[in-house]
């Protein structure tokens, strides 16, 4: 709540005639102004690929899911500037959460962090308004597969096309302890969502048997993933060398490249 597939992202770039800024038609790039209202404004930076679950599996896996990689960077993340710890006492009034961060001056956590709703609900204060072009609004959540112990981020779409003040970034708590939060650790996400648009669109049911193009490539595609599997599990040399199919990293469709396809996110920050 806010108030108010497997692809190794090791893999060398591949290049595609995909649009460049400068090619697009004038308006086409939706704006995005990030208004200071606090000298402590929690600091803003290009969302992160890196997850520390994600180093840890075997050979680094979890970065062959290139979805993984891609909506870990598709937005910019809202950090804390302090370390601090907080505590619920699972009681649902506003003083069942305490927070300490030695060291610190007070103001400053307060500015961060409040109790402000009840129920085990953290309320932080980013200190930004944030102004999206008319019909785009901003997506508030958690960083993407970025997850705490025994607190989980609350999602909300704010219309900050229109929205004069700021809104706040929630965490509910899921039982009684204690969490702590690392300076540099992101407790928001945005992530710009033309939500005008989406009442518009219009859900339709089809069966993949009167698209003879795509049932065939869903047909090759599967043989193919299949034989990959069977020479993987049998030992063959060159797929053991190989470990994974790279398709969609690369963009390849089976009939060739596909005609946009982004590996790697390149947000600019805030300046």
């Amino acid at each position: 709540m806010s108030d108010i597939a497997s692809e190794s992202a090791t893999c060398p770039s591949h290049a595609l005639d995909v649009p460049k800024l400068d090619a697009l038609p004038p308006g086409a790039t939706p704006q995005l102004t990030c208004y200071q209202l606090d000298p402590r404004a929690a600091p803003i930076i290009p969302g992160r690929r890196d997850r520390a679950w994600m180093d840890a599996t075997d050979d680094h896996y979890a970065y062959r899911c290139l979805p993984l990689s891609m909506a870990n960077t598709s937005g910019w993340e809202i950090s804390s500037p302090l370390d601090f710890e907080v505590t619920w006492n699972g009681n649902q009034d506003l003083n069942a959460i305490t927070a300490r961060a030695p060291g610190v001056d007070p103001n400053a956590l307060r500015a961060l962090i409040t109790s402000h709703f009840g129920h085990g609900i953290l309320t932080f204060h980013t200190g930004w308004l944030f102004r999206t072009s008319p019909g785009w609004g901003l997506w508030v959540r958690g960083a993407p597969n970025y997850a705490k112990d025994g607190i989980h981020a609350l999602d909300g779409l704010v219309e900050t096309d229109w929205l004069p003040f700021p809104f706040t970034m929630n965490w509910r708590f899921t039982r009684a302890c204690t969490v702590r939060f690392q300076r540099g650790d992101p407790f928001c996400f945005i992530t710009l969502c033309p939500h005008a648009l989406m009442d518009h669109v219009a859900p339709k049911r089809a069966n993949i048997e009167d698209d003879a193009k795509l049932k065939a490539e869903y047909v090759e595609w599967g043989e193919s993933r299949a034989e990959f599997n069977k020479l993987l599990h049998d030992g063959d040399p060159a797929t053991v060398a190989k470990k994974w199919q790279r398709h969609y990293f690369q963009g390849k469709a089976v009939d060739g490249d596909t005609p946009f396809h982004v590996n790697k996110r390149r947000l600019k920050p805030v300046e």
